[in-house]
C-alpha cells in the first residue's frame, strides 16, 4: 500500500543508502511508514548538473514530442489513480474520495499543459520599413527549481512539473517531507512514460538547506515556490542575488461575503462542503465568514448543523468526511486559534477541541462574536475553524475583506448581477468566486496578489511563467 521511498535523480531512484533519512508518519494513527532518505550536497549538485545537461536536448525536442510523453505520463496517472490516491490518505491524511479526485485532476493538468505546449506561440510584428522583418519568440528559461507543501502532494506538484516541461525547462522538485509517496509516484509515472533522464528529478532534505543549495546555483534560472508567506519572502531574497525568476503562490486569508440577496440554502450547502475539505487545509479555503445581519442567525445555524454533523475519521474509512490534519503542528495552530478567540470573549457554536489522543483529529469548529483583531481573523487559520460574523453595509464588509495583507482568493454569494459585478471588481484578490467556489482548474491562472505572491499557474499564464520573449530584428 505504500511504496519504498527514494530519490529521483538523473533518471535513477536512490535509496536511503549512505544518506540521512527521516520517518514518514501517517497522520491518523502516528505509525510510521517508511524512512525518506535525505539528498546529500553530492546529490543536489548532481541534480543540478543533469537538470543542466538535459536541457538542450529536452528544449530542442519538437513540442509535439513532448506532448506524447506528457500524455502517456497523464494516462498512467489516470491508470495508477487507486494506488496513488491511498499512498496520499495514508500519509497526508484527507478522505480517499478527495485524493481519488485530486490524481484525476493531477492528470488533467498535465494534459492540459502537454498541450498548450504545442502552442508557445510567438508572432510577428510589421515593420516600419521594407524589408524589415520582426518576429517574438518564446524559448524555454532554462533548468528550474520548484519547491512544494503538503496539503496537495499531487495538484500542487505536477503543476509545476507540467508548467516547466510543457513549456521545454528542465525541473528539480523539491516536495514536502511529509507526503513523499505521492510526488514519488508522480515522477515514477514520468520516468515509465520516457521522459529522459534528468529532465525532471525529485529530492527532498532539510528545507532551508535543499533551497539555499538549489538557489544559488547559476544554472537554475526560475524558482516557483507554493507555501508560507514568510518562507516565500526569504526564498525570493535568496533568488535575488543570482536575478532568478519567481513565481510565488503564499498565504491566503479569503474572506467569503454572503449578500442579504444570497441563495441561503446554497451558500450553506456549498460553504460547509468546501470548508471542510480536506480538513481545511487548502489555501483558497473560505475563511473569514461574512454574513449580513438579515441572515446572520439562520446562517449560522444552518452552517452549525453542517458542522456538527461531519463525520471525522481515518480518510480510509467508508463515509469519513473529513481526515485527520497533516501534522501535530496543525492541532497545536487550531488549540491557539480557539484560545485567543475565547479569550476575547468569543463563544465555540461547534467543535473547538482535539479527538482523542491518537492520530491528528479535531473537531470541525465555528466561531462567533469575535473581535476582528482575533487571530481567527486576522491570520490565516489553515484548518478546520469557521469564525462567522455579520455585517450591515457593503461599505463596512469591503474593508473589512480587504483588511489584510493576503490577497490569494475571495468568494460571495449573491443573486444580483449588479452585485456579483461590484464585488468581483472591489475585493483585493487574485481569483473570485461568485456562488461558487470552484476556482482552479487546469485551463485557468491559479494565482494571488499582495502578499499572497505573484506569478499564476494553470491556463496559458502558468505556460507563459516558464518562457522567455525574445525580439528578432532582421534588415
Amino acid at each position: 500500500m505504500y511504496p519504498a521511498l527514494s530519490l529521483y535523480i538523473d533518471g535513477q531512484f536512490l535509496g536511503s543508502e549512505g544518506r540521512a533519512s527521516e520517518p514518514v508518519f501517517d497522520p491518523a494513527s502516528g505509525e510510521v511508514l517508511a524512512d525518506l532518505p535525505h539528498a546529500s550536497a553530492a546529490d543536489l549538485d548532481t541534480a543540478i548538473d543533469a537538470a543542466t545537461r538535459a536541457f538542450p536536448a529536452w528544449k530542442a525536442m519538437s513540442a509535439y514530442e513532448r506532448y506524447r510523453l506528457l500524455r502517456r505520463a497523464a494516462d498512467l496517472l489516470r491508470d495508477r489513480k487507486d494506488h496513488i490516491a491511498r499512498v496520499m490518505t495514508r500519509e497526508q491524511g484527507k478522505v480517499l474520495a478527495e485524493a481519488a479526485a485530486e490524481v484525476a485532476t493531477s492528470a488533467d493538468i498535465l494534459d492540459w499543459y502537454a498541450e498548450e505546449g504545442r502552442r508557445a506561440y510567438g508572432r510577428v510584428v510589421p515593420g516600419r520599413t521594407a524589408g524589415t522583418r520582426q518576429i517574438v519568440l518564446m524559448e524555454p528559461v532554462g533548468p528550474c527549481a520548484a519547491f512544494t507543501p503538503w496539503n496537495f502532494p499531487a495538484l500542487t506538484p505536477i503543476r509545476k512539473i507540467g508548467g516547466a516541461l510543457g513549456a521545454g525547462c528542465t525541473l528539480i522538485l523539491k516536495a514536502a517531507e511529509e507526503t513523499p509517496g505521492t510526488a514519488l509516484e508522480l515522477v515514477r509515472a514520468l520516468h515509465d512514460a520516457g521522459v529522459p533522464a534528468g529532465v525532471v528529478n525529485l529530492v527532498f532534505g532539510v528545507p532551508a538547506q535543499v533551497s539555499e543549495h538549489l538557489i544559488a546555483a547559476k544554472a537554475i534560472r526560475k524558482i516557483t515556490f507554493t507555501g508560507s508567506t514568510a518562507v516565500g519572502k526569504h526564498l525570493m531574497k535568496l533568488a535575488a542575488d543570482t536575478a532568478k525568476r519567481t513565481t510565488m503562490e503564499l498565504g491566503g486569508n479569503a474572506p467569503v461575503i454572503v449578500f442579504p440577496d444570497a441563495d441561503l440554502d446554497k451558500a450553506v450547502n456549498t460553504l460547509g462542503f468546501f470548508k471542510f475539505r480536506n480538513a481545511g487545509q487548502v489555501c483558497v479555503s473560505p475563511q473569514r465568514f461574512f454574513v449580513h445581519e438579515s441572515l446572520y442567525d439562520r446562517f449560522l445555524d444552518g452552517f452549525t448543523e453542517k458542522a456538527k454533523a461531519v463525520k471525522v475519521g481515518n480518510g480510509l474509512a467508508e463515509g469519513t468526511g473529513m481526515g485527520p490534519l497533516a501534522n501535530p503542528r496543525r492541532i497545536e495552530a487550531m488549540e491557539r486559534v480557539v484560545a485567543d478567540a475565547a479569550a476575547r470573549g468569543a463563544k465555540v457554536a461547534a467543535g473547538g477541541e482535539r479527538i482523542g489522543n491518537q492520530g491528528n483529529f479535531f473537531q470541525p469548529t465555528v466561531l462567533t462574536d469575535l473581535a476582528d483583531d482575533t487571530l481567527s481573523l486576522s491570520q490565516e487559520i489553515f484548518g478546520p475553524v469557521v469564525p462567522v460574523v455579520p455585517f450591515a453595509s457593503t461599505d463596512e464588509v469591503l474593508k473589512r475583506a480587504n483588511s489584510v495583507d493576503m490577497g490569494l482568493a475571495s468568494y460571495a454569494f449573491t443573486r444580483s448581477i449588479d452585485t456579483a459585478q461590484m464585488v468581483s471588481e472591489a475585493l483585493e484578490s487574485g481569483m473570485v468566486g461568485i456562488n461558487t467556489l470552484a476556482i482552479s482548474t487546469p485551463e485557468t491562472p491559479f494565482g494571488g496578489i499582495k502578499e499572497s505572491g505573484h506569478g499564476s499557474e494553470g491556463g496559458i499564464e502558468g505556460l507563459q511563467a516558464y518562457l522567455n520573449v525574445k525580439f528578432v530584428a532582421q534588415a
